[in-house]
């Protein structure tokens, strides 16, 4: 199965919140993991992506441009985030990664073949592959939409953590829990889900809010630093390394609290079940590639680029488009608003 970041759910303390919490809240948002959401989720019954009428993949900026008006008309300010060159420890993940969306894509194929399209769409949903191109047309995008985005020298999530620490940024935005291991004071999650979500493979759907995660409250209620965390997740397995076979979030805790770091943990019989070395991992961590050479730029939604760039170019259907312009000038307005009362306030 594909690791998708530290996986800490069990462990950290969570708190239900509205959007109506986070109106006028900067958030620094991984672009990179949102767009390749977009891939998974936005695809036809069979699993094919949206297309323009050259063939083009669609599926993220239809995903990017609805979120982001959606954001934006309900006061949250985002700051896309994107990633730039990975630590070497994480090219394996990266091979894993490219080797389940090949084996996804071949059992899409034979899926369709055989008629079986809830399957095919299954498969299909792990099958998307972000490219460059792509990348380059969200940032196009953005930048018509009058909204700020920074590019990152190496993880997007820890420069998005970074925005957070220097408090350019209220909080991070992602599923995972790898923004609080890289110092984010406040995570948010569910950021872009409301109402209910279907559980994969059954009927059954559940509510769902956005949850706020304050890593000061981490550390008090479990009672450890910002470092022990780290060898919590390093134990439990990131983006860098397995993990230990067996030792869950809570094992991971106890063990922590225990022997009190990784370091003391080496020098047991566990330190001989780490395929890389911990250390580098948690220096990986503390001290992230980051960068202060960064500008956060809002400007006025373009709506004739807009439209030029996703309906000419694009196909999209002008009516939806021109519905999303107007939210978005809307929420644009309102924002300049609301800094023009903070400033006299």
């Amino acid at each position: 199965m594909e690791r998708v970041g530290v996986q800490l759910g069990d462990i950290v303390p969570k708190q239900t919140i509205s959007h109506e919490n986070l109106r006028g809240k900067i958030i620094a948002i991984d672009a990179m993991n949102t767009l390749y959401q977009f891939l998974s989720i936005i695809r036809q019954k069979d699993g094919e992506l949206l297309r323009d009428s050259k063939g083009r993949v669609t599926s993220h900026l239809s995903g990017l441009f609805y979120r982001t008006v959606n954001f934006i008309e309900i006061g949250i300010r985002p700051i896309y985030v994107f990633d730039g060159e990975p630590p070497k420890l994480k090219h394996r993940t990266i091979e894993e990664r490219i080797a389940i969306r090949k084996e996804a894509k071949e059992e899409w194929i034979s899926a369709l073949e055989a008629g079986e399209l809830e399957e095919a769409r299954k498969f299909a949903q792990r099958a998307g592959q972000l490219t460059s191109e792509m990348v380059e047309q969200a940032k196009n995008l953005i930048n018509r939409m009058g909204v700020s985005w920074v590019q990152a020298p190496g993880e997007g999530e820890a420069q998005a953590a970074y925005l957070a620490i220097k408090g350019d940024a209220w909080a991070v935005a992602s599923q995972d829990f790898d923004s609080l291991l890289f110092g984010a004071p406040i995570l948010v999650r569910n950021l872009a889900v409301t109402g209910r979500r279907k559980l994969p493979r059954k009927d059954v759907y559940i509510e769902i809010n956005p949850e706020l995660v304050e890593l000061k409250r981490i550390m008090d209620e479990l009672g450890i630093t910002r470092g022990q965390l780290i060898d919590v997740g390093i134990l439990v397995g990131t983006d860098y390394n397995e993990g230990i076979k067996g030792i869950g979030p809570k094992k991971a805790l106890e063990l922590v609290k225990k022997f009190g770091s990784i370091e003391e943990i080496i020098k047991t019989e566990l330190g001989e079940k780490f395929e890389v070395d911990p250390l580098e991992v948690k220096g990986i961590f503390l001290n992230p590639n980051v960068t202060d050479k960064y500008e956060i730029k809002w400007g006025e939604p373009d709506p004739e680029g807009i439209k030029k760039f996703l309906c000419d170019e694009h196909d999209f259907s002008e009516s939806r488009v021109e519905s999303g312009i107007e939210k978005l000038m809307k929420g644009s307005k309102e924002r300049g608003q609301v800094s023009i009362e903070r400033w006299f306030s």
